[in-house]
């Protein structure tokens, strides 16, 4: 029987649960508090042609939410998933690590057609989140849209506002019709939205400290995107804390399903321009006017709350592995055909420090996406890592990039990597942490 690749059961969960919340709120003295969340993938439309009628697509929704899905670092959420689409289909999140976590690789099989499941996840860290289908892109009809999520930190940050930007990228035929990624797009032209749209703006007062959270939601394209005329403050990278630092002429680089978490004070009417690689178009509009007035002034940014990875990383004493990027073979295989009786990519033990040396050998940027753990890109000298962690990571034609990580998550984790070309499909393999 083929492995699935999704949550845990209820009971699964339940059984280690009181533990994992003890351990993320100080032994259990502080009450975990129960969220509910009620998610629904089902059809949808995209307006990308004022002149034509909206795009069909496909979505993951949260029907409980009016606006953004704000949950709570330290939270257990009963999740409530309705597919009211023709296929099987379960939310894979991305961001979340740790024992407590919904493991993708074991567990109940995808919801059917017409069917609800109940899972329950904890959210052992705050940041920047998304939960999509990504994983079931050889079954999909039509593009389906991430949805995201946050995980709010327990103590309060210094900001105004705080505003999910989320980036997608669709191929549309002539007919208006959207292709799913994993197929050839051939005569079909690409659009890009924010927040849904191809032309967004978002409205503040002068002097309005906004903390900005990007996500390149495209599935398969790298992309910049620049506020201009502001100075730009990365504090968090993929849903984990960074040491603060500005954004180099106010543009961010992220690889499909990378996020940012930015501060910006607004200060005048600027664009928000977005490149491809091939060209640059504005995608939407910061619109500042008035002056905010509050009784006292901000304090200068200061680092967002620590998740708790580890400070250090004994490079030293790491296990090193070589892992090459993907090709449909013994190693790597579409989605549909995963089954851990495949080779490991590689296993360790609890805490130890892992370093892979992550080669590109194809002749066009391949993206790589590691489950349950984020991870350090390290030095090119392997002397020392970035002041960040990532989960996601774009490398070049024929380069390789060294990344450390404590593998601090028992479980069977996956691999993912795609190249950054619409009809390439989405390989995988697995590691284990025991």
């Amino acid at each position: 029987m083929k492995p699935r690749i999704f949550d845990p059961t209820r009971r699964e969960v339940l059984a280690g649960l009181g533990a994992s919340a003890a351990g993320l709120l100080g032994g259990g003295a502080t009450p975990v508090t129960t969220t509910q969340l009620a998610l629904q993938a089902r059809p949808a439309t995209l307006a990308l042609r004022p002149d034509q009628p909206p795009t069909p697509i496909w979505e993951l929704a949260a029907v409980s939410h009016l606006s953004n899905v704000h949950l709570r670092r330290g939270d257990r959420c009963e999740v409530t998933f309705r597919n009211a689409l023709p296929v099987p289909l379960a939310p894979v999140w991305y961001g979340l690590n740790g024992a407590a976590v919904a493991d993708p690789l074991r567990g109940r099989a995808p919801t059917i057609p017409d069917a609800t499941e109940i899972s329950i996840i904890s959210i052992p860290n705050a940041g920047t989140l998304v939960a999509d289908f990504r994983l079931f892109e050889d079954r999909l009809k039509q593009p389906a849209r991430p949805l995201p999520v946050i995980a709010d930190e327990t103590s309060r940050i210094a900001v105004d506002r705080d505003e999910v930007l989320l980036i997608e990228e669709w191929r549309v035929r002539p007919d208006g019709t959207a292709l799913p990624p994993g197929q050839d797009p051939k005569n079909a032209t690409p659009f890009y939205t924010l927040n849904g749209r191809t032309s967004f703006e978002l409205s503040a007062a002068a002097g309005e400290r906004l903390r900005l959270r990007f996500i390149n939601g495209s599935q398969r394209s790298v992309l910049a995107i620049k506020l201009e005329s502001h100075e730009v403050q990365v504090m968090a990278l993929d849903g984990q804390p960074a040491e603060p630092f500005p954004a180099r002429n106010g543009a961010l680089v992220l690889a499909p399903g990378g996020r940012a978490d930015v501060f910006v004070d607004a200060a005048t009417s600027a664009a928000f321009v977005l490149h491809d690689g091939r060209a640059a178009r504005p995608i939407g509009r910061l619109a500042v006017s008035g002056k905010l007035e509050r009784r006292a002034s901000l304090p200068p940014a200061q680092p967002l709350p620590s998740n708790d990875l580890p400070e250090k990383l004994d490079l030293k004493g790491a296990l090193r592995f070589d892992v090459a990027l993907g090709t449909l073979d013994a190693a790597w295989t579409r989605t549909a055909n995963f089954s851990t009786a495949s080779a490991p990519a590689f296993r360790a033990k609890t805490g130890r420090t892992v370093v892979l040396a992550v080669k590109n050998p194809a002749p066009i940027t391949t993206v790589f996406h590691l489950h349950g753990h984020h991870f350090r890109l390290l030095d090119r000298l392997d002397d020392g890592w970035k002041p960040y962690w990532l989960d996601t990571l774009a490398i070049e034609p024929g380069q390789t990039q060294r990344i450390a990580f404590t593998a601090t998550s028992p479980g069977r984790w996956l691999i993912e990597s795609v190249v950054t070309d619409w009809a390439a499909p989405r390989l995988v393999r697995w590691y284990g942490v025991e």
